[in-house]
């Protein structure tokens, strides 16, 4: 029945969004563990969003003829596989590689859970689908975080891999007992040259931003990586272009309701993971919050995400979607400009302020933008749509761990105090991070005392910049978006519905 469906399909989904943010819990001990520096932590985080992102349309698009569930099936059992792995990593090279296999997991698991809810359901019932997805797209990520806080109590980060492993089983066992396994009636020849372009011109944008971390932005490889990017880009709408059937076609964004709600879900999941990045650091390594506590103090975004955002429709019809969606970015804003303001002193409560608004924006941007992108294609369209929703997203995760984990970086790097008269040893651990510098102290005596406020301000500092550069991001996508949305609160599908072919294999 639609139960199972919807059952099946978000557990698999929350496999998938968990394991985004379950990682930024064990960051600190990464840290120490494998020596692993800022730009390589950005990279653990990082590696698994940026394979998801730039393979989630083309693997969404193999779904759409394969079988959607066929696809997810296999997804699981390649991410569990690379989650298993990893599990054994020994060195932060080695653990960024089983990052990468279970993003190429990830993004054939991705896309059916979505496009088989739509398909599945009959249309009075699909807004309520769609809705209960968005949801758990929002509360998977704050289940991810309790689950690894839970786990870290007890054991050690390779826990949190073998947890997904085993959930990845119990994924792909409940889809192929409880979902059908839906697929596209008619295919045109696959588009899968604008697919590579656009995958790659996503891949060399993060390890552009990621890499000029240290503030080497002039350096030869980061340029290239930029140049690559620009080129890649470029291409990928010549080619798409000129495809009868692209895999994402850039003149989708041409509409209001489509290209409004892309940025505003791209710029929602920058600013969430971004923070979720450094935020859970700060907990950890300035107040001191164990693994479990730092999560709890996480929880109240879902708290205040999920009632909100099942009032967000109703407000939409209210107000209109323009509205909804700027205030969305706008209280997004001022839970950054709140959270910007924190020092090593300023404890909990501030934070939790912050958080709260966050909380908010996110409730009111995230289910408008992801109807706003399944509302402006037709029935027929809903596997693009979804995989827009997806790829949106994942890219903006991406960018968001790239662009505020590598400012946190270079920021705190520049502000570390003088370190001379330190071992060594001390002087390089702190340059790799904050978790290593903050260890090493611990052992140092008086000279240690004064090492470890060091590093706090440092640390702070950075926090605060990265905050500031992600306040200044969703100002700009609040003005493009009170440009561009629609104002009223339905949008007229282009193209008539079709059929929609649900084979009961």
């Amino acid at each position: 029945g639609h139960g199972g469906i919807l059952f099946s399909m978000c557990l698999a989904l929350v496999l998938v969004v968990a394991s985004v943010s379950a990682l930024n819990l064990s960051l600190p001990n990464l840290a120490v563990d494998l020596h692993a520096s800022s730009s390589d932590l950005t990279w653990i985080a990082d590696a698994y969003t940026v394979a998801l992102a730039a393979l989630v349309l083309p693997l969404g698009a193999l779904g759409d003829r394969l079988g959607r569930r066929s696809v997810l099936v296999a997804g699981t059992v390649v991410f569990g596989a690379a989650a298993l792995t990893a599990s054994f990593a020994q060195s932060a090279s080695f653990l960024i590689a089983c990052r990468v296999g279970m993003g190429i997991g990830a993004a054939m698991i991705m896309p059916g859970t979505l496009a088989t809810i739509t398909a599945a359901f009959p249309p009075d019932q699909r807004a309520r689908g769609v809705a209960t997805w968005s949801g758990f797209a929002a509360a998977g990520s704050i289940l991810g975080l309790l689950a690894a806080g839970l786990l870290l109590e007890q054991w050690g980060w390779q826990s949190i891999f073998r947890l997904s492993a085993i959930i990845a089983v119990l994924a792909g066992a409940a889809a192929l007992k409880l979902a059908p396994n839906t697929h596209e009636d008619e295919h045109g020849e696959l588009d899968l040259v604008s697919g590579a372009c656009l995958a790659l011109a996503i891949g060399t944008l993060v390890y552009g931003i990621i890499e000029g971390s240290d503030g080497s932005y002039g350096n030869g490889k980061v340029f290239a990586a930029f140049a690559v990017t620009a080129i890649s880009l470029f291409a990928y709408v010549m080619f798409a272009l000129r495809h009868p059937n692209p895999l994402l076609d850039p003149r989708l964004l041409k509409l209001r309701g489509l290209g409004a709600g892309a940025i505003v879900v791209t710029v929602q999941f920058l600013a969430l993971f971004g923070f979720f990045f450094v935020g859970l650091q700060y907990l950890q390594l300035i107040l001191g919050y164990s693994p479990l506590k730092a999560a709890l103090a996480m929880v109240p975004v879902g708290i205040v995400v999920m009632p909100l955002s099942r009032v967000t429709p109703r407000l939409v019809a209210r107000l209109g979607m323009r509205i909804v969606m700027v205030s969305g970015l706008l209280l997004l804003a001022l839970s950054f400009g709140i959270l910007a303001q924190i020092t090593a002193t300023s404890g909990y409560p501030l934070f939790l302020l912050g958080v709260i608004f966050a909380g908010m924006g996110i409730a009111l941007s995230g289910s408008t933008g992801t109807t706003a992108i399944t509302g402006s294609l037709g029935p027929d369209k809903q596997g693009v749509a979804s995989a827009i929703n997806d790829a949106t997203r994942e890219i903006g995760a991406s960018l968001g761990i790239a662009i505020m984990g590598s400012t946190y970086s270079s920021s705190y790097i520049s502000h570390l105090p003088s370190l001379a008269g330190l071992p060594p040893a001390a002087i390089s651990a702190t340059h790799e991070s904050a978790a290593a510098g903050l260890h090493v102290a611990k052992g140092l005596g008086t000279q240690g005392r004064e090492l470890s406020a060091g590093v706090q301000d440092a640390f702070i500092t950075g926090l605060g910049t990265s905050l500031t550069v992600a306040v200044v991001i969703l100002g700009l996508a609040a003005v493009a978006v009170a440009l561009r949305a629609p104002g009223e609160a339905t949008l007229e599908p282009q193209k008539k519905p079709s059929a929609v072919a649900i084979s009961a294999t």
